[in-house]
């Protein structure tokens, strides 16, 4: 990406992300999962990190959450209610500590508290002398509205402190509604025909900011505590263990003296006055105490009553905390680590038209690489035309990938207020892109359609009628030895190359799921490709990967079997490749004098004229460059110095007892002699071992020498 497409990227992002903000913060009803919005705005941070001179101070993903709605009473934040960086690995959780060690210097001990991230609507709460008297939301940080009435109809909010309390304390949280209480909220909405809510978090806010306390009440709402923001009191005397030791008291203005000294104190005084707090919070020792605690909750985060993404890691002193300080619109002693997401967005570079086993075309998208549920994905297959076309998608569009544990990646949605006007249509081949043949298209004559329940870009659910994969159009190619379907081929070709982690089974269910055409696409499989099918894991694709890349390099005899070229087996694959040499000097000898394949020892005119068409069809010349371009590296062939076998041709048959027949060809090869599979009057010798069949009988018939095993020993010396 050159300056300039990045500077309208970058400008796209913005505009697009601003109307997501609106329609979340403001509206209360978002067009995307908050795993789409994260993707987009990790997209714009990594392009400005690469391109800064594009960063903008006032621009959007500067600011906090959404302006405040007209029609609540506005509230003027005392101390600004902050965002929080994102991280979404261990490598960015060490980044992280490394900068800010880097910052606070002298190798400073840093212990982190642990806490649930909640996805609810962040809110402030303000209590005086025990009551509470004013709630607000978050809004843009510095300005929020007043809910006062609405919070005090959640129960878990106490509207008097338990004692002792400060004389003044501000406390920020979440509000929150719980997934039962979602279920049972949509199905009332679903017997009244009401719109259902899409989320936890969008349920809560919706509740929250409207204008009638009643509804707010009858949601039933919960709320946890996760901060205080500014306290002060009369009697410093009444919280031992929480307070600043170097005075013990806590000042009328607010400041770090006067508050507790750790993030996690501050858990303990919140509990202390009545509030809930997350009882699976810890505190850490160092950043793999906080990775065991991210992968400990992370087991039992499905069974979690609330909605959450993640863990928020906070350095736990706070006169560090201090020191540290805010940047934009994030403090640095806070991170908020998330889970991966079950959602992303990309970027389709390509559709590349794979044959299946069936002869059917099947196109898959090709994306800028991103890392979705924990893998990274480069690709998914888009399955038919009808499908492409129902999500009107283009070559060049931003998209949105799902995948939700271990099911296959898959589009399901395109972000057309991404487009930059670019965007290429997607267009089946009139021919295979394997063979030339032509292509037909069938439709099924039935349409089966069903009723789903489906969560459209409004954020709601509503039912809708589609049709059954069994109804698609298919595209297919109607050359019966299409390449594309020879699967006793690819079979072949991978047993030649001996990746043993292939067998046919594996080899047909790439082809299934549009992986691979032919036998060149396997050498272009990746990890993530693999593991996302389903009966695989992260473990078996290594293994497959793994043995593919030690596969790459083969000997020019081999690659000449491997590419089954009529009438060009084992033996004669040999022949050729111990006279050309290389697999450039046989084909260009294809091109030329033809007279050479006829001179060689053992090849006549059939494998000549077998040759020749082979490599004067250019689709087999593409294939070798494929394979070639997918690190396939053909070894070219040693001529053999003469040894004492040189001129000799030996037939091995029965079973040898000092060794395999595997080894001793190896040997005779080794010494310059030839092996063959079957007994002629060329024949040197048959080496007989035990239980020798029908060669030692033609060998008799012929007078060919028949070498018992140990005399054959003998002759290797």
């Amino acid at each position: 990406m050159n300056e300039k497409d990045a500077e309208k990227r970058i400008k796209k992002l913005r505009k697009e992300i601003a109307r997501l903000r609106d329609e979340y913060h403001i509206k209360n009803n978002p067009n995307v999962t908050d795993d789409v919005y994260d993707s987009l705005t990790r997209e714009l941070k990594e392009l400005l990190k690469t391109y800064p001179e594009f960063a903008d101070s006032n621009a959007g993903e500067n600011r906090v959450a959404g302006k405040p709605l007209d029609k609540f009473v506005k509230v003027k934040h005392k101390v600004r209610m902050l965002s929080l960086n994102d991280v979404f690995s261990e490598e960015e959780l060490f980044d992280w500590e490394n900068r800010i060690k880097k910052l606070l210097g002298g190798g400073a001990k840093l212990d982190y508290f642990c806490e649930v991230k909640f996805d609810g609507l962040a809110v402030s709460l303000i209590y005086e002398n025990g009551e509470f008297i004013k709630g607000a939301t978050r809004g843009d940080g510095f300005v929020g509205e007043d809910i006062t009435e609405n919070l005090k109809t959640i129960k878990s909010i106490p509207l008097v402190l338990k004692s002792p309390f400060p004389k003044y304390v501000e406390v920020r949280g979440e509000a929150l509604m719980s997934k039962r209480t979602l279920q049972k909220l949509n199905k009332i909405n679903e017997k009244e025909g009401k719109t259902l809510f899409a989320n936890t978090r969008n349920a809560a806010a919706g509740s929250l900011r409207q204008l009638d306390p009643k509804l707010a009440s009858e949601r039933d709402l919960d709320f946890y505590a996760y901060d205080i923001a500014e306290i002060r009191a009369s009697q410093p005397k009444n919280f031992p263990g929480l307070l600043h030791p170097s005075d013990g008291t806590f000042p009328e203005k607010n400041s770090l003296a006067g508050l507790p000294v750790t993030h996690s104190n501050k858990h303990k005084l919140l509990k202390n006055l009545g509030f809930n707090v997350d009882k699976n919070d810890a505190l850490c020792k160092n950043l793999n105490e906080v990775i065991s605690f991210i992968k400990k909750f992370e087991k039992i985060r499905d069974d979690f009553p609330y909605g959450t993404d993640g863990v928020v890691i906070s350095v736990d002193n706070l006169k560090l905390q201090e020191v540290l300080g805010v940047v934009g619109k994030a403090p640095r002693y806070m991170a908020a680590y998330k889970y991966p997401a079950e959602k992303a967005t990309t970027i389709v570079k390509d559709v590349k038209i794979n044959v299946g086993r069936t002869g059917v075309l099947t196109p898959l998208a090709i994306f800028e690489p991103t890392s979705v549920a924990g893998s990274t994905v480069s690709k998914a297959t888009l399955h038919n035309m009808d499908q492409i076309e129902r999500l009107d998608l283009k070559i060049g569009d931003t998209v949105v990938i799902e995948k939700a544990g271990d099911v296959i990646p898959k589009v399901v949605e395109v972000l057309k207020n991404m487009r930059s006007g670019k965007e290429k249509k997607v267009k089946m081949p009139d021919t295979c892109p394997v063979c030339d043949a032509k292509v037909e298209k069938k439709q099924s004559p039935e349409k089966k359609n069903s009723s789903r329940l489906l969560q459209p870009s409004a954020g709601t659910f509503r039912a809708e009628n589609f049709s059954s994969p069994d109804s698609s159009v298919a595209y297919y190619c109607t050359n019966k030895k299409c390449p594309a379907k020879n699967e006793r081929y690819l079979e072949h070709f991978v047993s030649v190359f001996e990746i043993y982690e292939l067998g046919p089974k594996i080899l047909r269910r790439f082809k299934d799921e549009g992986l691979i055409t032919d036998a060149a696409d396997i050498f272009a499989l990746q990890k993530e490709d693999i593991a996302t099918l389903e009966r695989f894991g992260e473990k078996s694709a290594e293994n497959i990967i793994s043995e593919i890349e030690n596969k790459k390099r083969i000997p020019l005899s081999k690659f000449l079997w491997a590419l089954g070229i009529l009438h060009v087996g084992e033996e004669t694959a040999r022949d050729l490749a111990i006279h050309f040499g290389t697999l450039e000097n046989l084909i260009s000898s294809t091109k030329s004098d033809v007279s050479e394949v006829d001179s060689i020892e053992n090849i006549g005119p059939a494998v000549s004229k077998s040759l020749i068409n082979f490599f004067q069809d250019k689709n087999n010349l593409n294939f070798i460059k494929k394979l070639e371009k997918n690190g396939v590296v053909v070894e070219k062939m040693e001529k053999k110095k003469a040894g004492k076998f040189t001129g000799l041709n030996f037939v091995l048959t029965g079973t040898l007892s000092t060794m395999s027949r595997e080894i001793a060809k190896e040997k005779i090869l080794a010494l310059g002699g030839k092996v063959s599979s079957s007994v002629s009057k060329n024949t040197s010798y048959v080496v007989a071992g035990e239980e020798s069949g029908s060669k030692l009988k033609n060998a008799e018939k012929l007078g060919v020498k028949v070498l018992t095993e140990q005399e054959f020993l003998n002759m290797l010396g």
